[in-house]
């Protein structure tokens, strides 16, 4: 089935601009959203998601109250819910492999779902802005696409994208919205920034700073975070980002330099100095195994060792 909005299958859309003019409620709609506040998440319910990872659970879930990820530029944070199960996802998508990422998102998400239960499917889009390359809208156009072809009904609620999610500062375009997070109980979408980003930021970081695919980050029936195992080689060449200036790092290791947030070179450096700490991968994942962190009482989440 094609992706509907107001209950109507969706043409073929050749830009943003296109369906924003053909569904002017979408562009009202996104307004409302990027003038939403922030919203501040305790840690001790939060699932945060990186760059390139998902994650899906339901209203049942007492270890995750909250799922959200930030530092979106030109990615994209797409949240995909059953209203009625309540199962919901998020996925932090950055066009690596967008045609193979969205049919693992619907499937997170029906495979949590009593498919004979009342309810239906519904998509929100946040990310993205007017960069100068146009990275942001040709991902808006991908991802859209991809839900196209999927063979669920799909409706569009939410799609505060590219020129939806454009301000300009000091000359500069930027995203209104660079954070999002899902409120697992209630399915409410709303703009958030988050200070803890982990279990295991630093490895996950590494994860996709060197090529890794999109991942399932968590295993909703056993309230688990996993984490790999992930693949990479000695590459010790990378240590010399660490003697550039921010300027040349935000050049060559971003995709939208004049948008990054304030923290987006320290991010680069830590992550590089954990390959360089770490230059082979296998001793991070005994006998192959993910790495696993459960929530503790206290709401930290603390790595589980396999027997």
């Amino acid at each position: 089935m094609p992706l509907l909005i107001q209950n109507r299958g969706v043409d073929c859309i050749s830009s943003t601009t296109e369906l924003f003019d053909r569904y002017p409620h979408l562009k009202e709609n996104a307004r409302t959203f990027h003038s939403k506040p922030l919203v501040e998440i305790d840690p001790k319910c939060l699932l945060y998601v990186q760059q390139r990872e998902f994650a899906a659970t339901t209203p049942s879930d007492n270890c995750v109250s909250v799922i959200g990820s930030d530092d979106a530029t030109t990615c994209h944070l797409v949240v995909l819910q059953h209203t009625g199960s309540g199962a919901v996802c998020l996925a932090h998508c950055d066009g690596s492999s967008t045609w193979s990422e969205v049919p693992l998102l619907v499937k997170a998400v029906t495979s949590l779902s009593n498919i004979r239960k009342e309810g239906r499917l519904e998509l929100h889009l946040v990310g993205g802005f007017n960069d100068e390359s146009k990275t942001s809208h040709k991902l808006s156009l991908n991802i859209l696409a991809a839900f196209q072809k999927q063979k669920e009904e799909i409706h569009l609620e939410t799609c505060c994208i590219t020129e939806m999610n454009d301000i300009v500062v000091d000359g500069s375009h930027r995203p209104v919205v660079y954070g999002i997070g899902v409120n697992v109980k209630t399915g409410d979408v709303f703009p958030s920034s988050f200070t803890h980003k982990g279990p295991a930021e630093e490895l996950r970081s590494a994860r996709t700073f060197t090529g890794g695919e999109m991942a399932d980050i968590y295993d909703s029936s056993r309230g688990l975070v996993k984490i790999g195992p992930c693949n990479w080689s000695p590459n010790l060449d990378i240590a010399f980002w660490l003697s550039q200036n921010d300027d040349t790092i935000l050049k060559y290791l971003s995709t939208s330099p004049m948008a990054e947030p304030p923290h987006f070179v320290q991010h680069m450096k830590s992550t590089i100095q954990f390959l360089l700490e770490h230059p082979n991968s296998d001793s991070l994942f005994p006998g192959g195994q993910p790495q696993l962190y459960h929530r503790t009482e206290r709401g930290d989440w603390e790595r589980v060792f396999q027997p």
